[in-house]
């Protein structure tokens, strides 16, 4: 193997394993809200807020981190994610509400800046393979989404660990990514912006198709963050104990991790990505439905059809940032900005429906209003699946 290719194979092992790191500080809250609950008294308005606050750190800190990038450079920039992440994600470990949730927007501000050069570094290093690689990369997005949904109560209950070290326990897995990621700082360079970070957010502010990836990102953002914060709850209500409620979580985003890597390298060979977007969402609104009828019959098939429409979805609100760019300056920016205005969105979604569910008592209700942001996924994603560059 020469050189290069193994340069490219070791940066791809390196992706991935940074993808991996991206969600279980999130996705490892949902199962354990009940233990978090009994032990802190908080509301489910506040326990919502525990995986709104990272979201909101993603949308505020995404539009910036060009700032960091000018500075660092891309690979710096990563490193300083990896650290802040695994720092955030341990001072959750420490007693009290207050390191509970200031690990939460550290962690929160880590994953920002590492969802925003992600796709830059796929568009520069694999100009030929971005479906293929976005769909890995993706897809490890959902396989630890997936493994710190289901093992965050057995961590907990079953090692004895405690609701706070499993949630700190996922700090081990960023620290390696840091380690496997620091041969690539010998390659470190900074980024030389063609303009400044104001002009183009002003340019990209003019353009619709723009506006679309990122209402799009807002609209699956939105769905994901309530189903892997609130599913286990729903679930536990139907009369499912909360060892099998996580589970069927992680088997939630177990499915979702083939959505993430097929979709993208499916989509990308299509002249328009309209049709896979309506696919999705007619998945996701039929999975929904099903999930609005009490009982547990076919739960395994309904959380799995949701799975896969919602890892389906973000793979392709990633292969829109790619695909609607014509270099790797264009991604970071469209990436920047549309994970900001995305993520901000989806950031009231796990409070307001903690929220909604508190007011009515019933979880038919912020159920149904998911039905409406699949109607309004559908819509910007049509747009978004459209030929054309920002």
């Amino acid at each position: 193997m020469s050189p290069e290719k193994s340069r490219k194979l070791f940066l791809m092992i390196a992706i991935a394993a940074i993808a991996f790191n991206l969600r279980p500080p999130i996705s490892s809250v949902g199962p354990l809200i009940s233990e978090i609950r009994s032990d802190t008294g908080l509301s489910n308005t506040l326990l919502g807020m525990l995986t709104t606050l990272p979201i909101l750190s993603f949308g505020l800190l995404s539009v910036f981190t060009p700032l960091f990038t000018k500075r660092l450079g891309t690979e710096g920039t990563m490193a300083m994610a990896l650290s802040i992440l695994t720092a955030g994600t341990l001072l959750r470990v420490v007693p009290g509400v207050f390191p509970l949730f200031a690990g939460t927007i550290i962690a929160g501000a880590g994953i920002a800046f590492g969802n925003v050069i992600l796709p830059g570094i796929v568009k520069k290093q694999f100009p030929t393979k971005t479906g293929l690689v976005t769909g890995i990369y993706s897809g490890m997005l959902g396989t630890g989404a997936a493994l710190s949904s289901g093992l965050s109560v057995p961590l907990s209950e079953n090692l004895g660990l405690g609701w706070r070290w499993a949630l700190g326990f996922w700090a081990i897995f960023s620290f390696i990514a840091l380690l496997i990621w620091l041969p690539q700082l010998k390659q470190n360079f900074q980024v030389v912006a063609r303009r400044s970070l104001g002009s183009s957010l002003k340019q990209l502010s003019k353009s619709g198709l723009a506006w679309n990836v990122a209402f799009f990102m807002g609209f699956q953002s939105f769905t994901f963050y309530i189903i892997i914060t609130w599913l286990p709850e729903i679930l536990q209500d139907r009369g499912i104990g909360a060892v099998e409620a996580g589970w069927l979580l992680s088997l939630c985003q177990g499915v979702g991790v083939f959505g993430t890597f097929l979709i993208p390298a499916l989509a990308e060979r299509l002249e328009n990505q309209k049709i896979p977007v309506m696919l999705l969402i007619i998945l996701e609104v039929v999975s929904l439905l099903f999930l609005m009828i009490p009982g547990t019959a076919f739960t395994g098939v309904i959380v799995s059809m949701l799975g896969f429409s919602m890892g389906g979805s973000f793979g392709m609100a990633l292969l829109f940032i790619v695909l609607r760019t014509a270099n790797s300056d264009s991604a970071n920016e469209l990436s920047g900005i549309s994970q900001s205005v995305g993520y901000t969105m989806a950031a009231t979604g796990p409070a307001l429906f903690g929220a909604v569910f508190d007011l009515t008592q019933i979880w038919t209700i912020p159920l149904g209003l998911l039905l409406v942001f699949s109607g309004l996924k559908l819509w910007s994603g049509w747009k978004a699946g459209s030929r054309g560059v920002v």
